[in-house]
């Protein structure tokens, strides 16, 4: 009898260490899962910058995708992003990095869509920007633990100038004029760079104390002045004589926004003729289409919208499904 149940206790006890030994294993295959980056490809050897588009994340791939036109059927392919853009001979490919505290991959690509260069920065993409000659690149993310970002959010930027190869990981020490006055604050947050075609001359939003200005920098003298107050992600025309940017028109969180354009020559303003609260940065398809990003329809994440520059028309569904537009010509 006593023989027995010393069994019993050893087939309880080795079934015990068996339980625990697979919850244990399951626990760690569950956090490898977890924390498992998303599956992260390059782009196939047939997809290339080499054709003309509108290029774009497709948000069911999370890959990059081409729509040859309106009518054409989209290609798909390109690397996996979770922004991207693309102009002259370099393209920019933002993707999140498992892990806490959050971190950016930025991939810089060249018309083969194969890497030049790799960077690791803090936070989460939100904004990626590619000079007209492929020489500067800009990108902003989403950062946390700033000591005054209680509430509101904080931001990094940072310019890659690929001529020198110098980074500037945060553009938030370059001397900065607010009404004719260097203005200091440790709330200062930069995002949304839009590059000129001298590459030297950069629009941005800089902001401080609740609220925003559009900023003009200068590469070159390290400097940069506000220009206009309620501007947000500006993005410069083609032509370089207009920018898009976000406005805000209400206090209402869920529809704060409305997309206008500003020319730059006389500081006039108009607002598109979309009227939805559209939270991205605008990208020119040509100097007088702008593309942008809608949550999108039929439970798809996002779809991408175009709307005539001059605030007539109507906004046109281009591209289901997707976001991060930009045109590659």
């Amino acid at each position: 009898m006593k023989f027995r149940s010393r069994q019993l206790r050893l087939v309880l006890v080795v079934a015990a260490v068996l339980l625990l030994g697979g919850g244990s294993l399951g626990y760690v295959l569950h956090a490898r899962q977890r924390d498992a980056p998303a599956q992260q490809v390059g782009a196939d050897a047939s997809f290339t910058l080499a054709e003309p588009g509108l290029y774009f994340r497709d948000a069911a791939t999370g890959r990059i995708a081409r729509q040859p036109g309106r009518q054409a059927p989209r290609v798909a392919g390109g690397p996996s992003c979770d922004r991207f853009y693309a102009a002259g001979e370099r393209a920019l490919c933002l993707r999140k990095l498992p892990g806490v505290p959050a971190r950016t991959q930025a991939l810089v690509l060249d018309r083969q869509l194969k890497e030049v260069r790799r960077v690791a920065v803090v936070g989460i993409p939100n904004r990626a920007r590619v000079s007209a000659s492929g020489q500067l690149l800009s990108w902003t993310t989403f950062a946390t633990g700033d000591s005054y970002a209680t509430s509101a959010f904080s931001t990094r930027t940072a310019i890659l100038d690929l001529r020198t190869g110098d980074l500037v990981k945060s553009v938030e020490d370059i001397p900065l004029t607010v009404d004719g006055a260097r203005y200091h604050a440790p709330d200062v947050n930069y995002w949304g760079v839009t590059f000129a075609r001298d590459d030297n001359r950069f629009y941005a939003t800089v902001s401080s104390k609740g609220r925003t200005h559009l900023v003009e920098g200068d590469l070159r003298k390290w400097s940069a002045r506000a220009l206009r107050e309620n501007v947000e992600c500006p993005s410069l025309s083609p032509d370089n004589t207009r920018l898009a940017f976000k406005k805000k028109v209400s206090d209402d969180p869920k529809a704060p926004w409305r997309l206008y354009v500003l020319d730059l020559a006389t500081l006039r303003e108009h607002p598109l003729s979309e009227t939805r609260s559209v939270d991205d940065q605008a990208a020119w398809l040509d100097d007088a289409t702008l593309g942008y990003a809608l949550p999108g329809g039929e439970g798809r994440k996002s779809d991408i919208w175009t709307a005539p520059a001059d605030g007539t028309g109507t906004p046109h569904l281009m591209v289901p499904g997707g976001s991060s537009p930009g045109a590659v010509h």
